[in-house]
């Protein structure tokens, strides 16, 4: 006799702790390739580097497909795919600024939203907050942007090489980088701000 499923435990199926599916080896993949990304970079081979940085944001738009496609969405896969992107992203505009191909103000304004995410993800931890991982679409825009410009950055090395499009595609990643970092710390004081408050009414 079949037993009929409640909205209650379809939920449960479509979101799972941990699974080694498609999505997951795609994002462990993008992780795994990024010091491979560094090593190429580091050692001016920006064809290699640029290659593997496509492969790796290729991964990225397909992790996220097939999970919803396929129905294999995972809790784990909800927080390493943010920090396979962030450390693709955090190392390439690093390194980028250490070899001098990109301003070093821009690299500070990329590293610094991402420590900021951290640094909210670790106190909700800490004071034990629960909290759902939902990219805005402000995030998904601005992490686009910043792909785009390491890669334009990557096909061109040389700074003087499409110098007004790399100027113009600076500072509008710097401003919307900044305006997701302003809405991920808006949301986050928001929900630590609830947190307290609920927990004041509890003690009460």
């Amino acid at each position: 006799m079949d037993e009929k499923r409640t909205p209650e435990k379809q939920d449960r199926k479509e979101v799972v702790p941990f699974s080694i599916n498609i999505p997951n080896t795609l994002t462990l993949l993008r992780i795994l390739l990024t010091p491979l990304f560094v090593i190429f970079l580091l050692k001016h081979e920006y064809g290699h580097a640029l290659a593997v940085f496509v492969v790796a944001g290729i991964t990225d738009g397909l992790d996220g497909a097939v999970a919803r496609y396929r129905n294999q969405r995972t809790v784990i896969g909800a927080f390493l795919d943010p920090i396979a992107d962030k450390l693709l992203i955090a190392s390439a505009f690093a390194c980028l600024a250490v070899l001098r191909i990109v301003p070093s103000w821009l690299a500070v304004v990329v590293i610094s939203r991402d420590v900021v995410i951290f640094l909210g993800v670790a106190i909700f931890g800490i004071f034990h907050i629960d909290f759902k991982v939902r990219p805005a679409r402000i995030s998904k825009v601005t992490t686009c942007l910043q792909l785009l410009t390491a890669f334009l950055v990557l096909l061109y090395p040389t700074p003087a090489a499409m110098f007004t499009v790399k100027f113009a595609l600076y500072w509008t990643t710097a401003c919307l980088t900044i305006l997701s970092g302003l809405h991920y710390l808006y949301l986050g004081m928001s929900i630590l701000q609830n947190a307290l408050e609920e927990e004041e009414k509890e003690e009460k």
